[in-house]
């Protein structure tokens, strides 16, 4: 009986310590991703699907003596979770897309990260003309990290700050033009909104 009454002592303080904190709801914010949407260059209020659009941070394909080879088949690791910062998108026709940035430290220069979008990828896997092919564009996105603290079950997101992108110039360009929404104030914080226009 003495046991009992200690269990039930213990069981009733681990009940009063334990904190609404003590769990992180799936419903909390967490590191945003950047929100991208892809507009007509002639009704730059209307939406455009690009045509079988492939997106991948540059970098993930290229192996070790610096050979990069193109994505061939569709990924498993769609970008859509942010603990994935090698997912990619294959060959779908979409005007939206979240892509993740990387966490660098906080307080330090600026961080560079470049994503390949390339348009009409079908085009490139399945057409055997060389004339015709997909048109890729490479962005270049910076931004500083910032550490915000969330609870103690969730701890730290990161938000992303002095946002900036920047399409690299080539002679065959589908990206018309590059604009980061006004409402951002070139910062990350959710994924409520959209963060760039991208008009083609």
């Amino acid at each position: 009986m003495k046991n009992l009454k200690f269990l039930i002592l213990v069981i009733a303080i681990a009940l009063i310590n334990c904190e609404r904190d003590d769990i992180c709801s799936a419903a909390t914010e967490t590191t945003p991703r950047l929100i991208i949407e892809f507009y007509d260059a002639s009704d730059t209020e209307e939406l455009l699907n690009v045509s079988r659009i492939t997106v991948y941070r540059e970098g993930i394909f290229t192996d070790e003596d610096g050979v990069t080879t193109e994505p061939i088949e569709e990924s498993d690791k769609i970008i859509k979770e942010y603990d994935d910062e090698d997912a990619y998108v294959f060959n779908v026709n979409n005007n939206k897309i979240a892509l993740p940035l990387l966490v660098g430290p906080e307080g330090q220069p600026p961080i560079t990260v470049r994503y390949v979008l390339e348009k009409d990828t079908n085009l490139r896997i399945e057409d055997e003309d060389p004339l015709t092919n997909s048109n890729i564009d490479i962005i270049e996105i910076t931004y500083n990290t910032e550490f915000v603290y969330i609870s103690r079950a969730c701890g730290y997101s990161s938000y992303f700050n002095s946002l900036g992108v920047l399409r690299e110039t080539d002679t065959d360009q589908w990206i018309a033009n590059i604009e980061i929404e006004e409402t951002t104030q070139q910062s990350i914080k959710d994924e409520n909104t959209t963060h760039v226009r991208i008009y083609h």
